[in-house]
């Protein structure tokens, strides 16, 4: 699996927004899942960029771009289906939500997340998840999930901070 960090390399994120956009619409389908068009604009909302969004948030960029006003429980309803069908993950410590670049199966949630610029993405390491297995195992306990939330500077803002040295 590909484990270089869209959001902090040079990419086409038009094209990443439309590729998620797409497998969500085969995924459902295949699923006998309802994308409807709330859902959709919601999933596209959280692709837009590559920083969590929170409920409220969507809640506001969903009135921005509509005459109606959407009321928060059906923004939760929105997101607890996308939240099941696999399709974004909800980043704990921030009480947000971030796309799932690999919907189509299923997979530990290891995120990297920028304090600085906000931006963050989702690593896959078999290294990391295998030494969290063995961990929980010593002590007896079965792991049924996993989510790593590790924060810190992206490249971008790494490089754009004064040096320590």
């Amino acid at each position: 699996m590909d484990n270089t960090p869209l959001a902090f390399s040079a990419h086409n994120h038009q094209h990443c927004v439309s590729d998620a956009l797409q497998a969500a619409v085969n995924l459902c389908a295949e699923r006998g899942a309802r994308l409807t068009p709330l859902r959709k604009q919601v999933l596209e909302l959280i692709w837009q960029s590559h920083k969590p969004l929170g409920a409220y948030a969507l809640i506001d960029l969903l009135a921005a771009e509509s005459t109606r006003q959407v009321a928060p429980p059906t923004v939760y309803r929105a997101l607890d289906f996308l939240l099941e069908q696999k399709l974004i993950h909800r980043i704990g410590a921030l009480n947000a939500f971030i796309g799932c670049p690999h919907p189509d199966h299923s997979h530990a949630s290891h995120f990297l997340l920028c304090d600085e610029c906000g931006r963050a993405e989702e690593i896959h390491s078999k290294t990391v998840s295998d030494s969290i297995q063995q961990a929980a195992g010593e002590a007896g306990f079965a792991v049924v999930s996993q989510s790593l939330e590790v924060f810190g500077l992206c490249p971008d803002c790494r490089a754009d901070a004064p040096s320590h040295e």
